[in-house]
């Protein structure tokens, strides 16, 4: 099955599984395994702004980083631009917090609010260099486009 035809079914899974459902915590960590779980990534999940700083939220895969600052890092960048962060090669991205080693490439989407702001962000990593791509920025801002309803 190609990378597309994933997300052509996460998609709508994702619907129906946040549908009536405002538990933001709960959510979240249920879209946070269904994206792990359908594509296979090293880690995927949540951190939740608070103020200037991002705070680890639901998520799955190993350890992660409690809080990461506003501008710094993929994380703190897509947060600060307010646009998804597409990086082939974090050892290439400028100030790069290396929460695992294991991590060779990322994507991070910022998830707003009706109002357009950003309330958190969607950080998947994985294993190997250059895995995200226009496909995987397309489909997952759908995704994060459907969590707005929690703000």
């Amino acid at each position: 099955m190609t990378k597309e035809e994933k997300y052509q079914q996460l998609v709508p899974q994702v619907k129906a599984l946040i549908e009536g459902e405002d538990n933001t915590t709960a959510v979240l960590a249920n879209v946070s395994a269904a994206i792990h779980e359908a594509m296979g990534f090293f880690w995927t999940g949540f951190y939740i702004v608070h103020q200037d700083i991002l705070i680890l939220g639901p998520f799955q895969g190993s350890v992660a980083c409690y809080r990461i600052p506003y501008g710094r890092g993929v994380c703190g960048t897509a947060f600060e631009r307010q646009e998804t962060v597409v990086v082939p090669d974090v050892e290439q991205f400028p100030g790069h917090i290396a929460c695992s080693s294991l991590s060779r490439s990322e994507i991070v989407v910022p998830v707003k609010n009706a109002d357009g702001q950003v309330k958190a962000v969607l950080d998947i990593d994985s294993k190997a260099l250059n895995t995200f791509d226009e496909t995987d920025k397309k489909n997952l801002e759908t995704i994060v486009s459907l969590l707005s309803h929690l703000w």
